[in-house]
């Protein structure tokens, strides 16, 4: 049968979104007495869409984010001051395509991780090689690299990303190497990638972080920047969240 022939050539050729949607389109095609050229069309759309899909997915699962978050799932019924607008603008990611770093800030439970993954997913699926790393775990490989000497390769592999989420900026003081280490990240990624950061810390305090004010005034001037800043507030989601099912 011809389509037998059609769907053997397409798993050869490894058109997989073509291979998976002819029938369907055809019977669509014969229905609606459509143009050859605009079956022709709507089988490559689909061929495209299952590739881009694809890479998504990829690069999801690489990019190590601790959640399944989706912009989708961001509850717009607690006011956490970002208005509906500007969750829009984000998704959109302006920021990104502009090369500007993305400062998610507010106090514990109020959602920045889950923004954070969100925006991380939805770089994702336009293409964007995307990494989510807790700072204590940067500095964990770091060590690991380090005593492996592998830490310019690791370096390397970092800034590979489009856009890197540091999660959970300045829980802690940092140390004089790892904020040398910060530094190093940060100067190569400057203007060639973006970084996301979520913190419960005010940019302005930033600096207190870093014994070596030189080394600290460095860091904090990289990441704020250029930036767009988001400020969350109305206190912990997840405790609301609990109350209200309570």
């Amino acid at each position: 049968m011809i389509a037998d022939q059609v769907r053997l050539l397409a798993h050869q050729l490894r058109l997989f979104g073509f291979h998976a949607n002819f029938e369907r389109r055809a019977a669509e095609a014969l229905s609606a007495q459509m143009h050859p050229l605009d079956f022709l069309k709507l089988m490559l759309d689909d061929e495209c869409l299952f590739r881009k899909e694809r890479v998504a997915k990829a690069l999801a699962t690489r990019a190590g984010f601790r959640s399944p978050a989706m912009l989708e799932d961001w509850d717009t019924t607690f006011d956490r001051g970002i208005p509906k607008a500007r969750l829009t603008e984000l998704a959109s990611l302006g920021f990104f395509f502009n090369k500007e770093n993305l400062l998610l800030l507010g106090k514990t439970g109020e959602g920045k991780t889950h923004l954070a993954v969100a925006l991380g997913r939805r770089l994702c699926a336009e293409g964007a090689q995307t990494t989510f790393m807790p700072v204590n775990l940067l500095f964990e490989e770091v060590a690991a690299a380090r005593a492996a000497g592998g830490y310019l390769k690791l370096l390397k592999k970092l800034n590979k990303s489009k856009a890197l989420i540091l999660d959970d900026f300045g829980l802690r003081a940092y140390t004089h190497e790892e904020a040398t280490v910060l530094v190093d990240l940060l100067e190569d990624r400057y203007r060639n990638g973006v970084v996301i950061v979520t913190s419960q810390v005010d940019p302005r305090g930033w600096q207190k972080l870093f014994e070596d004010a030189v080394i600290a005034e460095a860091i904090v001037d990289r990441l704020k920047h250029p930036a767009q800043r988001v400020v969350l507030k109305g206190g912990s989601y997840r405790e609301r969240l609990a109350n209200a099912r309570s």
